[in-house]
């Protein structure tokens, strides 16, 4: 084998070599007891509601609100949607913002355009006084009060439950209620209902 040949057979596996020394991989923090699974998987640790459940209601939601010709005209049209916290009337405490959230980040990836309400609102309201009363800001450079828009409808809806349970078993009986509403007139143009029942052994 000449010099010639044996250098360019040595080149390719140097240069492997140093770039897998540059590579760097990132640590692992913790003793291994916690491990990441599936976000989409069937969750059933408790008869309480949780992330399986909450799906659930947005994909049922979010598809017969889909189909409805007033949500299609919204979206033709651009007309505005805005979404009520759902009122929690069950026994149990969780966060049913996250169905709002979850239901309305659905309609967006559909075409539908929603304004914000509750707190974010006031979030809103005080950026808009912040630039055009602080003296902070240039004129020229701020967002001009009185251009916010309203929404044409409003979605609304709470979910209840109903608990039955005996020395060896517990049952759980969910009910998801939503609306949507034409808020110049108040009529509700839609709702529908998702029902989930839970149970286990005690």
């Amino acid at each position: 084998m000449t010099k010639i040949t044996s250098t360019r057979l040595l080149l390719p596996a140097l240069l492997a070599l140093s770039l897998g020394a540059c590579q760097t991989t990132s640590p692992a923090i913790g003793d291994g007891s916690v491990a990441y699974g599936d976000s989409k998987a069937v969750e059933t640790v408790t008869t309480d509601l949780g992330s399986t459940d909450i799906q659930m209601i947005a994909e049922k939601m979010t598809q017969s609100l889909l189909q409805t010709p007033e949500i299609q005209t919204a979206i033709k049209k651009r007309h505005l949607l805005m979404a009520s916290p759902v009122k929690n009337k069950t026994s149990e405490y969780f966060d049913t913002r996250m169905i709002t959230d979850t239901i309305l980040t659905q309609l967006q990836k559909n075409g539908v355009k929603y304004v914000i309400e509750g707190e974010d609102m006031q979030n809103q309201v005080d950026e808009l006084s912040r630039q055009n009363q602080s003296g902070l800001y240039k004129k020229s450079k701020s967002v001009k009060m009185g251009n916010m828009q309203g929404a044409k409808y409003r979605l609304d809806g709470s979910i209840s439950s109903i608990i039955k349970k005996n020395s060896s078993m517990k049952d759980v009986y969910y009910k998801m209620n939503l609306r949507l509403i034409e808020i110049e007139s108040g009529i509700v143009e839609w709702s529908d209902e998702k029902e989930i029942r839970k149970s286990a052994k005690r």
